[in-house]
């Protein structure tokens, strides 16, 4: 019985939960009929405003032809008055003379008949009755001004609901990925002029596809695209493929999303390594600062040089991350040095980095991951980098090994690098005119990590980024790399 009972209440408790889910689809239903009814209502007075709007063009088109017929009638009356008035005038000076000339015939003085007869000759001859147009000037026809509204009645007589507009069709062989921007271009179906503008949305991840539930992230939307094509400018790419989608709209409804396109956009990103770098530097993802101040204050404390088993508490508070569990040990001495959490190992990769105005000393350059913490960028077979002096002049060199050379051109606002693993090349740009500064080849033997030494000042890296259109175009042809051979490269193998 107690089984019974037990087997009742799950009974009871399934026949209440359906109950409630049909309680609440009841009210989930009386609530649409009413919004039908809502948007019905809504939907009629916006078609009698439609429809008013239209009755109004008519009856401003109306008006303005019926006047244009009423200026043509009134300069037709005119020109036919002023006629009339001239006919008028020319018919009674003619009679005149005509009554004058039958008196003329009574006269019997030869002389005086002479005369009389001359004169009238004179007046017949200057007369205007017989220079004047018997042909009205205008013509009483108004059918110039005749209108057939034919067409525009058959036109009125398919006027429909708008369609919702098709699904636009992206043309993938027509997108571009370049210069950390994206153009996307798409197309309709077929001609569709009551389309009035696109919504794009785009979202990264990091599948090839539609992202996966779990690493799903929301879309970003781009509206009111009155274009086939858009161009997502200043991107960064964090992520190794971007989804794009469009959907077209008309004045009322926006149509279904085409089918979703993926983009490969696989840039190089790292951040910097707070974890190993030396302790006179403040380092948070990709900026770093030097602190004069920083590893006297570690050595007055713990009387020795700061390992990576003791990360100072300042730099922990600042970067936000523990020291990583086997990580190396930290920069030292003179070595002034950070390096990126990620490596090298194939491709083509490209970076850039700004220097603080009052930034007195820095280099930017890869390393091998055998470093060593005393190291300096440029003075090991194993670190390349461009050097930068602003302490007494501006100079700028390219180190290499322990042997320098010095560039003769200013020092850029930012510079950019670019690092072809594969093809055993270095070069430095202006990342602002893309200038190549100098160029190392050589063949790594060994996964390179982006590598920068600074001394008074502070350093912004920006990552995530496409090799330029311009650096590529100038790598299909060496001798554009002006400025890129030198002595260092034939002791960088």
């Amino acid at each position: 019985m107690e089984e019974q009972r037990e087997t009742l209440q799950r009974i009871i408790s399934t026949l209440a939960s359906k109950n409630d889910e049909i309680h609440n689809f009841i009210d989930m239903l009386n609530q649409t009929i009413q919004n039908v009814q809502i948007n019905s209502s809504n939907v009629i007075s916006e078609l009698d405003d439609e429809f008013d709007a239209l009755y109004s063009v008519l009856d401003e088109m109306r008006g303005s032809m019926a006047s244009t017929i009423q200026q043509e009638q009134a300069r037709k009356i005119q020109a036919l008055q002023n006629q009339l008035s001239n006919c008028s005038n020319a018919l009674e000076s003619s009679e005149e003379l005509l009554e004058l000339a039958a008196q003329s015939l009574d006269i019997k003085d030869p002389v005086k008949f002479s005369e009389a007869a001359r004169q009238i000759k004179d007046r017949v001859t200057m007369a205007s009755a017989f220079r004047i147009s018997l042909k009205p000037e205008v013509s009483d026809s108004m059918t110039h001004l005749m209108v057939d509204f034919t067409r525009e009645r058959h036109a009125l007589q398919t006027v429909k609901f708008l369609p919702v507009p098709k699904a636009p069709i992206i043309d993938l062989a027509a997108c571009l990925v370049i210069d950390n921007c994206i153009t996307v271009s798409w197309r309709m179906p077929e001609e569709d002029s009551r389309v009035d503008h696109f919504v794009l949305e785009y979202r990264k991840t990091n599948f090839d596809g539609l992202a996966r539930v779990k690493d799903e992230q929301s879309w970003e939307l781009i509206d009111y695209i009155k274009a086939t094509e858009y161009t997502l400018s200043g991107l960064k790419f964090d992520t190794k493929y971007i989804n794009v989608r469009v959907r077209a709209c008309n004045k009322a409804v926006a149509g279904e999303y085409s089918d979703p396109v993926t983009l490969e956009t696989k840039a190089f990103v790292f951040d910097l390594d707070n974890t190993s770098s030396h302790v006179n530097l403040k380092v948070e993802d990709s900026y770093v600062e030097w602190e004069p101040t920083g590893g006297r204050g570690q050595e007055k404390v713990k009387g020795k040089e700061n390992k990576s088993s003791g990360a100072s508490p300042k730099r922990t508070s600042i970067g936000g991350k523990a020291p990583v569990k086997g990580s190396r040990d930290r920069f030292a001495g003179e070595s002034y040095t950070v390096l990126g959490n990620n490596a090298i190992e194939s491709g083509q990769h490209y970076w850039e980095v700004r220097a603080q105005k009052d930034c007195k000393s820095y280099s930017v350059g890869v390393a091998y991951k055998t470093l060593g913490k005393y190291d300096q960028l440029g003075k090991t077979n194993i670190s390349w980098c461009i050097h930068v002096n602003n302490w007494l002049q501006n100079t700028l060199a390219a180190k290499h090994n322990n042997k320098t050379k010095t560039l003769d051109m200013p020092v850029p606002d930012r510079l950019g690098v670019y690092c072809n693993f594969d093809g055993g090349q270095l070069t430095f740009y202006n990342a602002i005119s893309k200038v190549p500064l100098y160029t190392f080849r050589m063949k790594f033997t060994q996964p390179l990590l982006p590598a920068f030494m600074i001394r008074c000042g502070g350093l912004a890296v920006s990552t995530g980024l496409q090799v330029p259109s311009a650096v590529k175009t100038l790598q299909k042809n060496e001798n554009g790399l002006s400025g890129s051979t030198g002595s260092l490269n034939n002791i960088a193998q």
